[in-house]
């Protein structure tokens, strides 16, 4: 089957035209475009089609919110996008459109051993169910389930759940982001804005301000985030560094917790661009660390091999299987 893919997120939105044959997946044309410059996913598609020449008659995209009746109102974009509107509006045969983080979930069964980068091997035998846990934009979070042959992945909303403050610091920040939130979600601490907003926790607990290169950086990137990170792997900044083992620390707590709900033996694999970009931070300590801090279920999590998705095409690969499993 020759199919366009997509994934769609807050930040940015990839295409790409896949073949599948069994199993395999292969993919050719990926595109890459920024969300914010378009009103609509429409008008990314008819940019693709128009830049690459591509035509097929089925398409599966993956999006970054929950699915329903063929529909998703994207979290992190004003964007509705309707699988019936798109089949009539492009021509298509056939749409289907699937949580971002599913499609991950259903990509990761074809990577290859040179597609990942592994954090802890946990037990590497074991069999079982497996997750994925992704902070970028936002925290997504899907899950496979093993049916004994093979993996069945799905889609949760897990990272919209409540966070759950764990020492005297992190009562404080629930605090502070509270009295700015209200609710407070684990992605308000482990995503993009997340960084940002344990970043500005810590600014406030300190009573100090940004250093004026710092803030210029900020200013002129627009990604608080990406500064905050840069600057702590550098070792710039004492507090980006501080900031940086927090979120490390928030991120393992959160990804063994869904590690822990979905009994991960077959494995945790971490997506999104962060982990992706902070290898070295990730590996320093404080995400372990976190994940681990289990209580009794310490040496349960020691068994759960934790492994960084490399591949950047893996939610265009999983649309793909989705579609052809259809």
């Amino acid at each position: 089957m020759r199919l366009l893919v997509g994934d769609i997120g807050g930040t940015k939105t990839a295409l790409g035209m896949a073949e599948t044959d069994g199993g395999a997946v292969t993919l050719s044309e990926p595109r890459r475009y920024p969300s914010a410059g378009f009103g609509s996913f429409d008008q990314i598609v008819q940019h693709y089609m128009v830049e690459t020449g591509a035509q097929c008659r089925f398409a599966a995209f993956a999006v970054a919110g929950p699915i329903h009746d063929r529909r998703c109102e994207t979290t992190n974009l004003p964007w509705l996008l309707d699988a019936d509107a798109l089949e009539h509006g492009f021509g298509f045969a056939g749409v289907e459109l699937l949580n971002d983080l599913e499609a991950v979930a259903w990509g990761v069964p074809v990577l290859e051993p040179r597609d990942l980068a592994e954090i802890h091997p946990g037990d590497a035998l074991s069999q079982g169910n497996a997750c994925v846990v992704a902070a970028g934009t936002g925290l997504g979070q899907a899950g496979l389930f093993w049916d004994g042959i093979r993996h069945q992945a799905f889609a949760t909303e897990g990272g919209h759940t409540d966070f759950a403050p764990a020492d005297d610091l992190e009562f404080a920040l629930l605090t502070y982001l509270k009295s700015r939130y209200g609710r407070v979600s684990w992605e308000r601490v482990v995503s993009g804005p997340g960084i940002a907003n344990l970043y500005d926790f810590l600014l406030f607990r300190h009573g100090v301000q940004p250093p004026a290169w710092l803030k210029s950086a900020i200013d002129e990137g627009g990604d608080t985030a990406a500064a905050v990170a840069q600057a702590a792997a550098d070792e710039r900044c004492p507090l980006c560094v501080e900031t940086m083992g927090l979120f490390m620390r928030l991120y393992g707590r959160e990804a063994g917790n869904l590690a822990l709900k979905h009994m991960a033996l077959g494995g945790v694999y971490l997506g999104g661009g962060i982990a992706l970009k902070n290898l070295t931070c990730l590996r320093r300590g404080g995400f372990l660390e976190g994940f681990f801090d289990k209580g009794r279920m310490g040496s349960l999590m020691r068994r759960m091999p934790v492994r960084v998705i490399m591949q950047p095409h893996t939610p265009l690969l999983g649309a793909a299987r989705f579609m052809a499993s259809q």
